[in-house]
């Protein structure tokens, strides 16, 4: 249990909690400061959700189905499967 807490309070410090989307908004990546992921696809809510874990600057995804993916925030944009993401405010 200390490890999740631990963990839990890494995420929750981690300046990349928060939303990501591309710039046409069609994609939505919110991170949660709980070590979850929820993406919306277009009108689609919830398309995946998952948990992600950071690794500096490397982040990983795992969805609730066990598929995984990952991605890179390079000078404040997160570079993710073909996609980029943009801190949204």
């Amino acid at each position: 249990m200390t490890t999740q807490v631990t963990e839990k309070k890494t995420q929750a410090a981690h300046s990349y909690v928060g939303m990501w989307v591309t710039a046409d908004g069609f994609i939505r990546h919110e991170l949660r400061a709980d070590g979850r992921y929820d993406e919306a696809r277009g009108k689609r809510h919830s398309a995946y959700r998952g948990r992600y874990w950071l690794e500096g600057d490397h982040i990983e995804y795992q969805d609730d189905t066990g598929f995984t993916a990952d991605g890179d925030f390079r000078d404040g944009v997160l570079y993710h499967a073909g996609m980029v993401l943009y801190r949204e405010g």
